[in-house]
């Protein structure tokens, strides 16, 4: 099943590299009244000024929350983006880590590491480079070399959660933290109700509250920390289950 869920996610995140996000939004109840991808950015935490200042094309609106409004970035570090699709959240990082920083964005998509590629390019961001890499069994990055993490509603996506927060672990310097955005339920599903399509919308991969935070702790983090937290979809239930969003802090 593990295989079929992450080709499933390929398939589905490749189309919207390919064609642009048609829900405008990882879920309808996050859209934004008017329709627009920025707009959705907007929504779900993000500054309109600061989207302003990257490539248009980065913005697809498939994200649950703006993890950049709390990453706490300075400038000459070196930042980490797990998931990074066309790029959003790695050129906004690469404006605050100036040219003296670094900013690696992962994503095990092609045509999403194509289309970031050619967003950095035309955006002549010379300090962001995009990596293909499995996020839950081998991030291509050097073991204590990042002093930031961030992710936007993609570690649900993985299979194992405590795996995924291992490896960002493992890439992390002593005293660097993770800051993620990401959802998590009142139910989790049983493992024989799994649907691959439900779990690429964000929706069967998500943990409890408990058991997430529980998987970071497992990892070897400490002063894990719930800085948001926000009724996903306008409190609508979705299979019966109540979605939540999430803002979490952790440190190595």
């Amino acid at each position: 099943m593990n295989n079929k869920i992450k080709e499933k996610i390929k398939e589905k995140y490749a189309k919207i590299a390919l064609t642009g996000n048609s829900d405008r939004c990882c879920m309808p109840g996050e859209c934004s009244t008017d329709g627009s991808i920025i707009g959705t950015a907007k929504v779900i935490g993000y500054d309109q000024e600061e989207l302003k200042s990257i490539p248009e094309a980065a913005v697809l609106g498939v994200g649950c929350g703006a993890p950049i409004k709390f990453a706490d970035l300075k400038e000459g570090d070196t930042v980490v983006d797990l998931g990074s699709g066309a790029g959003i959240d790695a050129f906004l990082s690469a404006n605050k880590v100036s040219k003296s920083g670094k900013v690696i964005g992962i994503d095990m998509t092609d045509q999403m590491l194509d289309k970031a590629r050619k967003n950095a390019k035309e955006g002549n961001y010379t300090n962001v480079e995009f990596r293909k890499g499995d996020i839950e069994n081998n991030i291509p990055v050097d073991d204590d070399t990042v002093d930031a993490v961030i992710s936007n509603c993609v570690i649900n996506l993985t299979t194992d959660k405590t795996s995924t927060f291992r490896e960002i672990h493992r890439i992390l310097k002593q005293g660097g933290r993770v800051i993620i955005s990401d959802l998590v339920t009142d139910r989790e599903i049983e493992q024989g109700q799994v649907n691959a399509e439900q779990w690429c919308s964000c929706i069967d991969g998500t943990l409890t509250k408990e058991n997430y935070i529980q998987s970071i702790k497992k990892a070897g983090f400490g002063n894990v920390e719930v800085l948001e937290e926000r009724t996903y979809m306008e409190g609508e239930k979705v299979n019966g289950r109540k979605i939540s969003s999430l803002v979490i802090r952790a440190i190595k």
